[in-house]
């Protein structure tokens, strides 16, 4: 059984996604394989053995320490897209918001009617300070076309508006998905210094944290709207106003400030998205070994092929995949597929092997790694069903360790330790920690 530890309420819709036979899942279970969480604070948590991915339902990770789980050989999923929808629709709210100044006008109608006056002659004579310009014909700048971004800028040229969207990393699928009114700007000085609104919709990292600096506003237009509804602060008096879903305290001193009380992602509707897509993404990673949406390790999926996968996190070095398949072949591990991709410091390796020097088994196996021996097996005594298919679960190490140390999915005791040869130490010595080795076969015949 995998066990899954859910740190905050997740939708039923997405762990429904989890086969009950093959899953246990609860908010208390120990040791456990996979986490779904929310927006709980994990900088503090105390990361089990077992533990191999994080599922965050959202898009944000901040409170997930990222590097922290990249070094333990933790995968960190989150969710880009599932909410797309939602925050698209807030920041149409936000655009609005900007312009016309409805919420201080909707609190100032409250404060005349709790004070007693005429409301409809207070309204008459009160409204011209809340008047505000229209979006259509305005210049709209949306800095980071992702999911979200893509769906803010075309649904903004049919409210008339003339958008601009700027993205150096922009997908083939936003691409794709892109307006054909939307003009593409090459940098962020031509939505600077053209636009009338600007939207941010990237996340708050070392790279984009302060992009709206004091060389940033002096090429700004006088009387500026700017909509966050990603993350991060702003402080300049040359902003008309300035809406958030991001409050904090030092956003609420500042003038013309919108604050809404993160309310992007709250429907139903995006809480249900987020859940599913999480869990199915800690699904395919457990059982397959595939990863996507990983925001520490690089996207890999691939239909199964061969006898076995094997799967490997290590350090993005030069020479790391020369190693680890001198030890396969050594081994008398015939690989008849391999694929490698990097992210950062960081790569994924994964090899399909149509033949092994053992005995096909007559029960599933798992394979793994150990410190001094370079493949260990051991039979597990349940069979795992998927449909037609049958698979057994992933094994794992980690290092360093004060010993020699390899444990199966389980904590089964070893049966049969196959000591080839002394080379997986020198991987992990020369190449760096080799953070997690996964295996996964299956029965003969699929």
């Amino acid at each position: 059984m995998y066990r899954i530890k859910t740190l905050n309420k997740i939708s039923p819709a997405g762990l429904s996604v989890l086969d009950q036979t093959r899953y246990t899942i609860s908010t208390d279970v120990e040791n456990e394989d996979g986490i779904l969480v929310r927006s709980a604070d994990m900088h503090d948590y105390a990361f089990p053995d077992a533990l191999r991915a994080v599922a965050r339902a959202g898009a944000g990770t901040n409170n997930i320490p990222i590097d922290r789980c990249s070094e333990a050989g933790i995968v960190v999923f989150n969710t880009p897209g599932a909410n797309a929808n939602a925050v698209k629709e807030l920041a149409v709210c936000a655009l609005l918001l900007a312009s016309r100044k409805i919420s201080d006008g909707v609190a100032w109608v409250k404060e005349q009617a709790a004070a007693g006056a005429d409301v409809e002659q207070a309204v008459e004579k009160g409204k011209s300070q809340f008047v505000g310009p229209e979006l259509s014909g305005k210049m709209l700048g949306v800095i980071g076309l992702g999911a979200i971004g893509v769906q803010v800028a075309n649904i903004a040229t049919k409210l008339g508006m003339t958008v601009f969207g700027y993205d150096p990393f922009l997908s083939v699928d936003g691409a794709l998905s892109l307006s054909r009114l939307v003009h593409r700007a090459m940098d962020l000085e031509t939505i600077y210094k053209n636009c009338d609104y600007i939207t941010l919709h990237v996340p708050q990292t070392p790279e984009t944290k302060g992009m709206f600096n004091e060389d940033a506003f002096h090429m700004m237009k006088g009387g500026v709207r700017i909509l966050n509804l990603a993350r991060g602060t702003l402080d300049s008096g040359k902003v008309a106003c300035y809406v958030t879903d991001f409050p904090n305290g030092k956003i609420l001193r500042g003038k013309n400030v919108v604050a809404i009380p993160h309310l992007g992602a709250s429907p139903p509707e995006s809480e249900e998205n987020c859940a599913v897509m999480a869990a199915q993404e800690l699904k395919d990673y457990l059982e397959n070994g595939n990863i996507q949406n990983s925001v520490n390790l690089p996207t890999l999926v691939q239909p199964w092929s061969g006898v076995s996968r094997l799967c490997i996190i290590h350090r993005n070095a030069p020479g790391a995949i020369a190693s680890i398949t001198g030890v396969l072949s050594k081994d008398g591990v015939n690989v008849a597929n391999m694929t490698n991709k990097s992210k950062k410091d960081y790569a994924y390796t994964w090899t399909a092997a149509s033949a092994s020097p053992w005995p096909t088994p007559s029960a599933p196996w798992t394979w793994c790694c150990g410190c001094a021996c370079s493949i260990t097996k051991q039979p597990q005594k349940t069979r795992r069903n998927t449909g037609s298919s049958a698979f057994f679960s992933s094994a794992c190490v980690r290092f360093p360790r004060s010993r020699p140390y390899c444990k199966v999915k389980g904590g089964e005791p070893m049966e049969e330790v196959l000591d080839h040869n002394q080379e997986a130490e020198q991987i992990f010595r020369q190449y760096g920690r080799l953070l997690e080795l996964v295996a996964a076969a299956q029965l003969p015949g699929r």
